[in-house]
């Protein structure tokens, strides 16, 4: 296997109001012919920045590659002029982005895109170019590929988006595919179609990729080798196995550790302390060190150099080094899934031995939506409760229902039937202010997108205590500002960070400062409408890790909306899977992951991307019939309890079947 690209000593830098930003700090790397190469790390680690330098879209200014050489079949692109990559891109080097909407034009439809890159590269006639379209849009799994070259991409869902991205970039057989963070916006069945495709097409056309992503699953299912990226810099790379297994880097240890795996248990996920370092001032010494909690006195003063641990593995950390301590092994991270998950068996049964009061129990819940004449039955007819200090995940596909039942159950969204009983009252009844101001204390939301649900305009002080000044609940400006203080360092942030705005914070952090402004008014339910989709791992681990600490405290419930099923399955004590507006079934959550019965949740489980490099080669994923609906035709399905406390939206003589597979399992 010949190398097809050779990244020598890169370095990318931004220059801003503040002074230079370092992006990228000498990362050196090659690709073999015919590889997937992953490239990993946290927000803001470098990973698409390096990605964008090797087809120079580094917008200049305010970016510049300010050293180091890209070496493309023995060529040195960083000397090329920007009409020399037009050549390169699209025809040799090829991208897949992030996201499919903002990389399509809105007015030009998706057959005239992929045909323009055709004609462009390939001098190929109109009429060809067509065909090859057609033939594209087939080899990526979109149906009716005739009809479909006409669509605009609004008329696409979010997974053949960027299937149509895919056929654009595959579309002059380029030698380098990169792929930035291209599931991240995915369900996890769609990921599985993408990754699956993708796999299928560097098959046929020989393609070397390059994978962006901070999804460990999606790594150990995708790629032959990994790069860990911190800070600007490659700190580890390896095969796949040697990553994976036998880790090196504390950092990369951190990141292994802060996954949720299904097969294991954990009472606290590991979680990376503090934040990546500011690249306008790089710190002197490992970039990691600060973060590190087996940094030695030299971490803080030389910074380490690539050691070697195999001929195929490195890792820049002076623990490699002959006269560091051998105290440290990424054992650890087994050790410490082991050691706790008689502790979460422990709780769990306790709780199952309370006598559980009811805070929560919907009841033939529908919600429609009618879009001109069509009815779009977004909840229909949908029953669980939920009991006081529990958490109830609910999972599903994009557009399957689930935020709109939090939203309802909120009252964002008045209900077309059923009833909500919060502490057996009825919440969809028209209520007096007092009793609605009550309720809104009672029950509060986290929403997804840390950033939109945050007003820009206010500081963190203001937004946390806004709810506190609606329900007059501080006395006097100084209590006020105690409080905000408590809440801040509750969800570990500090004191200083009242009077900043919501611009100046991370990700994670403003998560956080939604998480503390839903305390503020001591609610009794809280709706977590996916919390950590927008996350990187480390920082996921870190919230839902304060989530569960809060709960214990406060003996707070949540409705835990996501579709991360591992990170479901941690956190939960019970789970319901909704599909098209209905739920499916509803069980524990170990009782849900180790004996599935309907076909849709089998088909969610064996999608999910495991942290396990041996287990993704061997695993095989359960098809779930798209097109299966409740038409009128035949009997329709009802939710029926199987077993004491698992559910399954079943017909009767499935749920004989049912019946007796348990039977066979007893």
């Amino acid at each position: 296997m010949g190398k097809i690209l050779d990244v020598k000593n890169l370095q990318v830098s931004f220059d801003t109001y503040a002074g230079e930003v370092k992006a990228v700090r000498g990362v050196s790397f090659h690709l073999n012919k015919g590889e997937t190469l992953a490239i990993v790390g946290e927000s803001g680690s470098g990973k698409s920045v390096t990605s964008k330098s090797l087809m120079k879209l580094i917008p200049n200014p305010p970016g510049r590659i300010t050293g180091g050489e890209i070496l493309f079949e023995g060529k040195n692109l960083v000397e090329f002029s920007e009409k020399q990559m037009q050549k390169i891109r699209g025809s040799d080097i090829a991208m897949i982005f992030q996201d499919p909407m903002t990389s399509l034009n809105p007015t030009m439809t998706v057959g005239k895109q992929i045909m323009e890159s055709i004609m462009k590269h390939q001098k190929l006639p109109k009429q060809q170019a067509k065909e090859k379209a057609i033939e594209l849009l087939d080899m990526v799994g979109i149906p009716n590929p005739e009809n479909r070259l006409a669509s605009y991409p609004h008329q696409f869902s979010g997974g053949m988006r960027q299937r149509v991205v895919i056929a654009m970039a595959i579309s002059c057989n380029p030698k380098i595919l990169i792929a930035d963070e291209p599931t991240t916006a995915l369900d996890v069945t769609i990921q599985a179609q993408i990754l699956e495709l993708l796999k299928d097409l560097q098959k046929k056309l020989d393609t070397s990729i390059i994978f962006i992503t901070h999804d460990l699953g999606v790594v150990a299912n995708i790629a032959d080798r990994v790069a860990v990226m911190y800070a600007g810099k490659i700190i580890e790379i390896g095969t796949v196995d040697e990553i994976f297994y036998n880790p090196q880097h504390p950092y990369t240890w951190g990141l292994l550790g802060a996954m949720p795996n299904l097969n294991e248990k954990a009472e606290e996920l590991i979680t990376i302390p503090g934040s990546p370092p500011d690249l306008l001032k790089p710190p002197i010494g490992d970039a990691f060190a600060s973060r590190n909690k087996y940094a030695m006195n030299i971490d803080f003063q030389i910074e380490p150099p690539m050691f070697k641990v195999s001929d195929t593995h490195y890792a820049a950390t002076w623990l490699l080094h002959e006269k560091a301590p051998k105290t440290v092994s990424p054992e650890i991270l087994k050790k410490h899934r082991q050691t706790s998950s008689k502790e979460i068996q422990k709780e769990r049964f306790a709780k199952k031995k309370e006598k559980r009061q009811k805070l929560l129990e919907i009841n033939n819940l529908k919600q429609y939506f009618s879009s001109g004449s069509n009815i779009v039955k977004a909840v229909d007819g949908i029953n669980f409760d939920i009991y006081k200090g529990e958490t109830f995940g609910l999972v599903g596909e994009s557009g399957c229902g689930k935020s709109t039942t939090g939203r309802t159950i909120i009252g964002l969204y008045g209900a077309t039937d059923g009833e909500i009983l919060y502490n057996n009252e009825n919440i969809c009844k028209k209520r007096s202010f007092s009793d609605a101001q009550k309720l809104n204390r009672e029950i509060q939301m986290i929403f997804q997108d840390p950033y939109s649900s945050l007003n820009p305009r206010q500081t963190v002080a203001d937004i946390i205590a806004e709810g506190m000044d609606i329900h007059g609940l501080a006395s006097s400006k100084k209590e006020r500002m105690e409080k905000v203080y408590e809440l801040l360092e509750t969800v570990g942030l500090n004191r200083e960070h009242a009077n900043r705005y919501p611009h100046e914070f991370s990700g994670g952090q403003r998560q956080r400062i939604g998480i503390a402004r839903a305390l503020a008014v001591d609610p009794e339910f809280i709706i977590a409408d996916e919390p950590i989709s927008a996350l990187d791992v480390s920082i996921q681990a870190q919230v839902v890790n304060l989530m569960k600490k809060l709960q214990k405290e406060k003996g707070l419930t949540y409705l835990f909306i996501a579709h991360d099923l591992s990170m479901v399955k941690y956190i939960s004590d019970r789970i319901g899977v909704m599909y098209k507006g209905r739920l499916v079934e509803l069980a524990e959550s170990d009782e849900l992951y180790e004996n599935p019965m309907h076909p849709y949740t089998k088909s969610l489980l064996s999608a999910i991307p495991l942290p396990n490099p041996e287990t993704e080669k061997t695993r095989t994923r359960i098809k779930f019939d798209q097109s299966f609906v409740w038409d009128g035709k035949g009997e329709e399905p009802i939710f029926r309890e199987v077993k004491p406390g698992h559910w399954v939206a079943c017909t009767k003589q499935e749920y004989e079947e049912y019946k007796n597979q348990i039977i066979d399992v007893i």
